[in-house]
């Protein structure tokens, strides 16, 4: 992934809590290769129709072939490793400012809001206790 300073939505950038990322790698035989499979919290902002959205979910964190293992103990150095997003964020909930997209259950839709309502609010800003922007 690559880290920049300046937010640009048509680059599908991510804002992730480094904190969750979680992972784990493999070698493959005697090739000398690894492989990196984990996941990673994350927001981020897309556009439909004219209209913004702030979206909440997961990303997966995958990459074959690699020349040396990924330690995920140093969120900052995975991030860093080319990483492959072709699928991107795996969303939970969505708000537009007028519709929320997500789970149903009333505590967990009210947790959600704590976090996209101010999101969208403040958009491009990267959200408090996230870091951003990442993009693939």
């Amino acid at each position: 992934m690559i880290r920049e300073d300046r937010f640009l939505i048509s680059n599908k950038p991510y804002a992730i809590d480094l904190s969750t990322l979680s992972g784990s790698g493999q070698k493959h035989g005697d090739s000398g290769r690894y492989s990196f499979s984990g996941s990673a919290d994350a927001l981020w902002f897309r556009r439909k129709a004219g209209i913004t959205r702030a979206c909440m979910g997961s990303l997966k964190l995958w990459r074959h072939y690699l020349t040396e293992p990924l330690d995920a103990s140093d969120p900052v150095a995975v991030l860093n490793a080319d990483l492959d997003g072709r699928y991107g964020g795996d969303c939970h909930a969505r708000w537009d400012g007028e519709r929320y997209w997500g789970a149903q259950e009333p505590f967990r839709m009210a947790l959600d809001m704590t976090v996209l309502e101010p999101m969208l609010a403040s958009f491009p800003a990267v959200p408090d206790g996230y870091d951003g922007w990442w993009r693939f």
